[in-house]
């Protein structure tokens, strides 16, 4: 079942349009769509290696794209459904820190989130909500997404014929590692929240945010 199942998802990563499905939820990925493209990405650099670092750029143009809608709906209608969008993310309780932080630290802030798990959307919706410069919130965006995307293609692009080799020959061995680790990062997440609020007070003017 679980090889019928894994070849099955590989065909689908390398249908001719594969690339189109990558793009899309790439693009709303960045603004509205909760599901991260990481795992279509892997799944289409696992099935087809040669084209990963396309594949890789596909997926950072498209996040980009996506980005200045997010932006243009912080920025021209943050209160009329902005403010909804985040709250049904879950994100709503995240937005005054992310502004705060953006406000400080400008695009620091979405050039490090490339290496993080911060939803992207957040950030860029909140980018508009403050009014950040549009050159620096495209150019931080583009360094951002091509740390999400573009390591990930070079490196399935290097290593990717072994990693499938390997994953073909003890695909039962890999999924239950893959299992292990979603439920170890699953573990973090709790633990490190404990440190939240410690983080949000060290963010000066938070409570003020929503007003600005």
């Amino acid at each position: 079942m679980l090889r019928r199942l894994y070849d099955w998802t590989m065909a689908k990563a390398a249908h001719r349009h594969a690339e189109w499905w990558l793009a899309a939820f790439a693009f709303m990925e960045a603004s509205f769509f909760p599901v991260p493209p990481h795992p279509l990405l892997g799944l289409m650099c696992l099935a087809e290696p040669k084209k990963a670092i396309r594949f890789a750029a596909v997926a950072t143009l498209a996040s980009v794209a996506g980005g200045l809608l997010g932006y243009a709906i912080g920025h021209f209608a943050y209160e009329a459904f902005g403010e909804a969008l985040l709250r049904a993310l879950g994100l709503a309780e995240s937005f005054p820190k992310a502004a705060c932080y953006l406000r400080d630290y400008g695009a620091e802030i979405i050039v490090v989130k490339g290496a993080t798990p911060i939803p992207f959307k957040l950030l860029t919706i909140t980018a508009g909500f403050i009014g950040m410069n549009l050159l620096v919130f495209i150019g931080a965006s583009i360094i951002s997404r091509s740390i999400s995307f573009m390591i990930v293609g070079v490196l399935f692009r290097l290593f990717g014929a072994p990693i499938k080799a390997m994953i073909d020959r003890h695909l039962g061995k890999v999924t239950a590692a893959f299992a292990v680790l979603v439920v170890a990062g699953f573990l973090a997440i709790a633990l490190l929240g404990g440190g939240a609020k410690q983080t949000s007070e060290k963010c000066a003017g938070v409570a003020s945010v929503t007003a600005g």
